[in-house]
């Protein structure tokens, strides 16, 4: 694993580090927010996407949906998140229709989780849509943003109950 490739990857989490240390910050359930950083690789070809969330906003949700505990350090419980996640968040194309979406992995600690996901061979700019609806369903104040970066340029948009699908034109 060179370097080069992880460079960006490094870029995200220190932001998602950032994230996590704000939410240490807020009061428990006074501040519900994601963020998601999709930026092309081109080493790899491949669309990254990078999503952070709270980790006890993350638990809620599964508690509350599944009546039970999860630990999200334990791959049958990363693989229901997992279920989650690819049912409320999705890119698509010009014609809507969706990107194929690869599942690369997941981390969790007691601030965070992130969720790493990439579509193979697959430029940014073939990205006109986004749907962002992740902890949205469950939390009616949850607000995500997502940085998409195309040709070098970042463009911002700001997901919530009202809005949970963008048009990137």
């Amino acid at each position: 694993m060179s370097f080069h490739r992880y460079r960006g990857f490094i870029a995200r989490c220190a932001a998602a580090a950032v994230l996590a240390g704000a939410c240490a910050l807020a009061p428990a359930h006074n501040f519900h927010a994601g963020i998601t950083d999709i930026s092309y690789n081109e080493r790899t070809g491949s669309l990254e996407v990078v999503h952070t969330y709270m980790a006890h906003d993350v638990e809620a949700l599964l508690t509350n949906l599944y009546q039970r505990q999860f630990d999200l350090s334990d791959p049958d419980d990363q693989a229901v998140f997992r279920k989650y996640v690819e049912k409320q968040f999705w890119l698509a194309d010009k014609d809507k229709r969706r990107l194929p979406l690869n599942w690369v992995g997941m981390t969790a600690d007691a601030q965070s989780v992130v969720v790493f996901q990439e579509v193979q061979q697959t430029p940014a700019s073939k990205v006109e849509f986004l749907h962002d609806e992740v902890m949205i369903d469950f939390l009616p104040d949850q607000l995500n943003t997502v940085n998409l970066t195309v040709a070098g340029s970042i463009r911002t948009f700001g997901f919530s109950s009202n809005h949970p699908e963008f048009s990137v034109h």
